[in-house]
């Protein structure tokens, strides 16, 4: 009986088998000095710092099907906007992220245009903010001013702006349920127009939402729009956004129809011409001394042709004349690529 007896190091050798801390059991009564042993070195692990206020809700996937969707959409929005103002707008995306609800509401400035829009058939709000810095100079534009109105007034829209800022809106709305379509088909209203938007609680605080981000430039003015979805809406489509039926839409190429329904939105528009003669270069004495019949000489030949420019690009190669007694050009060549 004493021999089936074991011995307290018999018992913590067991034991430290057990918990994978030690040798096995046989080698550790044979070697009793294998206790001083050092213990090697636990592996590093990678450990990440997670924010229960701020969870990353939203795919990889669809965080890249969104922002291949909008840059299509940017693009149009651009086109669309242009024709409507008679004036180059260039719009661009600047970034598509996931934050909470409270972050971008107070992101924003006060007072600004802060639309609530309804994406039937989705459940929820969506929120479209226009910065007041762009908004005014449009709205000077459509009222027949120029380029370059005041983007530093700091006020509420009145009821007449706001009806001219519906008509941007309508031609952001058209423009974003197309670009949806190829996802789900999207009909999308204004509900209400805000100044405040801390007033408006469309999700609780810490909701996920997705804010995209654009850039729109007219002349000098430059400004930003926000579009902000709330994840939760968008919840039920998210396979859709992970499947290829978005790249469609950003792959398709122009066929006739589309064509021509760009050149109908652009009938109308205006757009700077400008016709160089010849280029030479002459002392600033002499500039401040010609007067009127006097002849600058240069050195381009008269039966080279003209560069005529279409905002500040070259476009033609054109020949000077007349027609009905006023100075006019024909226009002899069409520049395949143009020149910057």
């Amino acid at each position: 009986m004493s021999d089936d007896v074991l011995s307290r190091n018999d018992v913590e050798s067991l034991l430290k088998a057990l918990d994978g801390s030690g040798a096995p059991a046989g080698a550790a009564a044979s070697t009793p000095e294998s206790k001083s042993e050092p213990k090697k070195p636990a592996s590093k692990v990678r450990v990440l710092a997670y924010d229960f206020k701020r969870p990353e809700r939203v795919g990889k996937d669809q965080m890249r099907a969104l922002q291949s969707l909008h840059d299509g959409f940017s693009r149009n929005f651009g086109a669309s906007l242009s024709a409507v103002l008679r004036s180059v707008v260039e719009v661009r995306l600047i970034s598509v992220d996931q934050l909470t609800y409270s972050e971008f509401v107070y992101s924003l400035e006060i007072p600004t245009c802060f639309n609530l829009l309804k994406p039937q058939p989705l459940e929820g709000n969506w929120v479209l903010d226009i910065s007041p810095s762009l908004l005014y100079p449009i709205i000077d534009r459509m009222l027949g001013g120029t380029v370059g109105g005041d983007s530093s007034l700091k006020r509420p829209l009145s009821e007449i702006e706001l009806r001219l800022a519906g008509r941007i809106t309508s031609v952001f709305l058209r423009e974003l349920q197309a670009a949806w379509a190829n996802v789900i088909q999207l009909d999308i209203e204004v509900e209400r127009v805000e100044s405040n938007p801390q007033l408006v609680q469309i999700v609780p605080p810490n909701e996920v939402v997705v804010m995209v981000s654009f850039e729109l430039s007219m002349g000098n003015i430059r400004g930003m729009a926000n579009l902000c979805i709330p994840f939760n809406t968008i919840e039920r489509v998210g396979s859709m956004l992970t499947n290829n039926s978005w790249v469609g839409y950003a792959s398709t190429r122009a066929n006739s129809e589309t064509k021509g329904r760009l050149l109908t939105r652009l009938d109308g528009s205006l757009a700077d011409v400008i016709v160089t003669l010849a280029r030479s270069t002459i002392k600033t004495t002499d500039l401040f001394d010609l007067e009127v019949g006097d002849i600058i000489s240069t050195e381009k030949d008269v039966n080279q042709p003209l560069e005529v420019e279409i905002a500040d690009r070259v476009k033609f190669h054109a020949s000077a004349g007349s027609f009905k007694g006023r100075k006019a050009i024909q226009i002899g060549q069409v520049l395949t690529e143009i020149a910057k």
